[in-house]
């Protein structure tokens, strides 16, 4: 029996610049990267040095907490650079691809599997709740989630032939570090199943494809309470890896945005280098473009010479920044190709139900919170968000577990800051807010 959730609350962001079903493979891309910011929760520390030869699975950072838990080669070739920030700061780790592409042999934690996940990098792909973190080590999850499917802005399909054929038996191996259930979340009308979970099927705007509104639908966690999450792509990596001891950090990438002049589907490697993987794909050449790894919404913004593939590795946008824009009365402009949710412009009269070419602009000043609800038509939640943003700013740690702190991740707080009147950094207050919460708790 499947399981039924309609979430009511949310925003489908009509941009334009959405990727065909045309499917190309990169054979350019020879430099990858692992970025530590990508997996919060752990002191990162360098495993390897520059000129070191290494295997698709071999270690390149890990836990400064736990030794066992690891970020990993995405490929076999050199190590070429270990950059460095401010305070020695490890930015990123970078392999040169070469010769043939061995594996690291994990044959002998096959009846381990959490020690398997910890030393061959998938463990920090998935996610706790609360802190949204990688998981800390030694937690047992009362449930774990699995999402199928993505409703962010122009966000590819999850599901693909080499997907489809491996997450069951990923998901029958998480199965067993949990006391609880694995809950798999899918699109209405969806064909995937599983016989190792409990199945939901969900519809609605974005953020339904997004875990936290699912979790907050199913089962929601509660304070000493921790579930993990992690999408079906990764669960696939794992039914791959237990079952014919192949560790694979392909994905298929979808190059989306206005500024991308054909968009389309890439089959790469996580941690491309972006100059090679974006040789000729972007409308423009010049600072005007803003690169997004990932959606518009939660991606990060990447240098197009010096940027790689962030996680979750699956979708590059490409946007105008905006900064050159004239407009004839600027923001009292009736310009019919203007968005507004608010409807303030006629661009909705017009464009209903067409994609908008949206820029990197706030189109706003920054200014005090305003309580008029506007969060809340977006939000998915039973959690008053103003509320707890502000508990959050104010660092009022009471406050901030009674209005729902467990429940969320930055992330869930997207569409708020899309919406946002006061152009306030929702998901950074959010972000703060977790760790400072994590820092004096735990």
């Amino acid at each position: 029996m499947v399981n039924k959730i309609k979430i009511k609350k949310g925003l489908d962001i009509p941009l334009s610049g959405e990727a065909s079903d045309s499917v190309t493979t990169d054979g350019t891309t020879s430099v990858f990267a692992v970025v530590p910011d990508d997996f919060p929760g752990y002191t990162w520390k360098v495993a390897v040095k520059a000129g070191d030869t290494v295997r698709i699975g071999d270690q390149l950072l890990y836990a400064k907490e736990d030794e066992d838990i690891r970020l990993v080669s995405p490929v076999a070739g050199t190590v070429t650079e270990i950059r460095r920030g401010e305070r020695r700061k490890i930015e990123y780790v970078s392999v040169e691809r070469n010769g043939e592409q061995t594996q690291a042999d994990f044959s002998d934690m096959k009846d381990d599997t959490l020690k398997l996940l910890k030393r061959s990098g998938l463990f920090a792909l998935i996610r706790q709740r609360p802190f949204d973190s990688v998981p800390f080590a030694g937690a047992v999850p009362r449930d774990i989630f699995v999402t199928a499917f993505d409703t962010a802005p122009l966000a590819p399909s999850l599901i693909s032939e080499d997907v489809a054929g491996h997450y069951d038996a990923g998901i029958k191996a998480i199965s067993t570090l949990t006391s609880g259930k694995v809950y798999l979340s899918v699109p209405a009308g969806s064909y995937i199943t599983s016989r190792h979970a409990e199945i939901y099927s969900v519809e609605g705007p974005h953020p339904a494809g997004n875990v936290g509104p699912q979790i907050a639908a199913i089962s929601p966690v509660n304070k000493g309470e921790n579930v993990w999450t992690l999408d079906i792509v990764t669960a696939a990596r794992i039914g791959r890896l237990v079952t014919e001891s192949r560790l694979d950090f392909s994905t298929t990438v979808a190059l989306t945005g206005p500024d991308i002049s054909s968009p389309h589907e890439v089959k790469t490697v996580a941690g491309a280098k972006l100059s090679t993987l974006l040789a000729g794909e972007l409308v423009k050449k010049d600072s005007n473009v803003r690169v997004i790894s990932g959606n518009v919404l939660t991606g990060h913004k990447v240098s197009v010479e010096e940027g790689f593939l962030r996680y979750p590795y699956r979708q590059i946008t490409a946007i105008d920044e905006g900064d050159h824009a004239d407009e004839f009365m600027g923001w009292a402009s009736m310009n019919p190709a203007k968005y507004s949710v608010k409807r303030t412009f006629p661009g909705f009269l017009h464009n209903l139900g067409k994609p908008f070419r949206f820029d990197a602009r706030v189109k706003g000043g920054h200014r005090a919170m305003i309580m008029s609800g506007e969060y809340d038509k977006v939000f998915p939640f039973d959690i008053y968000p103003e509320y707890l943003l502000k508990a959050i700013m104010a660092k009022d740690i009471e406050k901030m577990e009674q209005l729902g702190i467990y429940e969320v991740a930055p992330e869930d707080f997207a569409l708020p800051e899309f919406v946002d009147t006061s152009k306030i950094e929702l998901q950074k207050v959010v972000r703060d807010g977790l760790d400072y919460l994590r820092k004096e708790t735990l």
